[in-house]
């Protein structure tokens, strides 16, 4: 399945996720990184993003940008919240953020990162009913959100951050209780006004996500912040957490470094992202807080799967196909038996992603190869592979590369008999790493030309899953297609040879 990166560029910190999403699967997490870079503190008292958050948070973003183009994302979103939509220098930070991370850098409504965390919970922690109520507390804005039955009901996003509630409020350290007071009136003020709209009763569940809450767990469940990652879905009592509010606004930023669960940066701006949690437990009636390890990040990564962006670089281009079809018809091939097959490799390649691992950019050329792989029978039936492989590489093929025309060349003359060996001419002309693509797409040319094999279009949409040591392809069909499941069977053994696991074809009568 394709891949995606998301980054996050927090108040606080910067985050970037990169992930791939399988049908029925929880998502895989390929790549995370995190760091803290204040970027909001500057924006807090002067309005502006300082030159050195700005520095920092750039090359930050440079380093994470070199982790996901590392393994071929099809696509990626990066995003910038609170501070960035308070900045008055924000279209400055953009243009330098957007050419360190290679990629646009948009700054996203509170009510955007509140549907992006939202999604974000439900894609790593499925809610599936009653209503839920999720409490995101970042650097410079907390978004609170009202869920049911896994869908986002309300959300309202608030200037309650921890890094922004630390600047306006607590001067000193500790904080005297003046500061603590008007903080706590400031927080109350913000927030009464939620519980009034969303409602302070029936809630199944209360979730909390983004550090504070991580940390508030980890205290609480008494787990060390090197284990922070085993609190995802810890129950905490919200008695414990105001417990924990009183105990650390006593005291100095050295006395809560030491307490267990608590990051040193983190401890800087513990103290009002605690009194937040603490009140919206308090206001909405929760007995217990949850905490979830997901995030916005999460979230982009699910909507970016979702809408299917990116799949089009694995996909041949309009200006592409019209070329691939027009010689196909030049050499008499029959075009509703190209068109199916290359429909069922479109769906193969990114199904067996976790077993090919290829560039996105090899989809198209197996489509290409789907097209036009029958071109030998213009020449003759007999070592028709062969025919094909020399008509396509001796063949004007406008919006291809000549490397592009020569793989796509073999690909066509592998689609039946015996696998490259080092004998046979055409493969030598491909680099090692060619020749190595070549033979993981081999499988999955034949398995798309078997069955389309009866040329009756008889094979609907399909669903094709890696699951108990086999591939198992799923296809629908009102009638019989013992042909297609005859000629898929024989490729199974090269199929085993190339993967290591066998290939089974279901019939779904539909």
């Amino acid at each position: 399945m394709p891949r995606y990166a998301a980054i996050d560029i927090g108040s606080n910190s910067v985050r970037m996720e990169a992930a791939e999403i399988t049908p029925t699967r929880p998502l895989e997490v390929l790549a995370s990184d995190r760091e803290v870079t204040r970027l909001g503190e500057s924006v807090y008292r002067t309005g502006r993003i300082s030159r050195e958050a700005a520095d920092l948070t750039c090359n930050v973003l440079a380093r994470m940008a070199e982790q996901y183009r590392s393994l071929d994302v099809a696509s990626v979103r990066a995003v910038a919240t609170s501070s960035v939509r308070d900045a008055r220098n924000q279209a400055e930070f953009l243009a330098r953020a957007s050419e360190a991370a290679g990629t646009p850098v948009e700054v996203i409504s509170g009510r955007e990162e509140a549907r992006l965390v939202q999604l974000g919970v439900q894609t790593r922690w499925p809610q599936r009913a009653g209503k839920v109520l999720i409490v995101d507390i970042g650097g410079g804005s907390a978004e609170i959100i009202a869920s049911e039955n896994g869908r986002m009901l309300d959300a309202v996003s608030k200037p309650l951050g921890a890094v922004r509630l630390r600047e306006n409020f607590l001067a000193n350290d500790p904080p005297t209780a003046t500061e603590l007071h008007q903080m706590h009136a400031y927080i109350a003020e913000k927030l009464d006004g939620v519980s009034r709209r969303f409602g302070a009763s029936g809630w199944l569940r209360g979730i909390g996500t983004s550090a504070t809450a991580s940390a508030v767990a980890s205290v609480i469940g008494g787990v060390p912040r090197a284990k922070r990652d085993c609190v995802d879905r810890l129950r905490v009592p919200a008695s414990q957490v105001r417990g924990l509010l009183r105990k650390l606004s006593v005291l100095d930023l050295a006395a809560r470094r030491k307490v267990g669960g608590i990051g040193p940066r983190r401890a800087e701006i513990i103290v009002p992202g605690v009194a937040v949690l603490a009140r919206v437990l308090e206001n909405f009636g929760l007995r217990y807080l949850y905490y979830s390890a997901a995030g916005a990040r999460d979230g982009i990564i699910a909507d970016l799967a979702a809408r299917g962006v990116g799949k089009e670089r694995s996909q041949l281009s309009l200006d592409q196909r019209r070329e691939v079809e027009r010689l196909s018809l030049r050499y008499g091939v029959s075009m509703r038996h190209a068109r199916k097959v290359a429909e069922i490799a479109r769906g193969l390649f990114p199904a067996l992603q976790p077993l090919h691992h290829l560039p996105l950019e090899f989809g198209k050329l197996l489509e290409a190869a789907a097209y036009l792989h029958d071109t030998g029978h213009y020449v003759n039936d007999a070592s028709h592979h062969k025919h094909s492989y020399y008509l396509v590489a001796n063949s004007d093929l406008p919006a291809f590369t000549n490397r592009e025309r020569e793989f796509v060349a073999n690909l066509c003359r592998y689609h039946r008999k015996s696998l490259p060996a080092p004998h046979h001419d055409g493969p030598q002309s491909l680099s090692q790493d060619e020749a190595q693509t070549l033979v993981r797409l081999i499988p999955l040319l034949r398995v798309a030309d078997g069955l389309g094999r009866g040329h009756s279009q008889r094979i609907r949409p399909m669903e094709c899953r890696i699951e108990n040591g086999q591939v198992t392809i799923r296809v629908a069909s009102p009638q019989e297609i013992d042909l297609e499941l005859w000629a898929t069977e024989r490729i199974g053994e090269v199929f085993r040879q190339v993967y290591g696991l066998p290939i089974a074809v279901l019939r779904v009568s539909k």
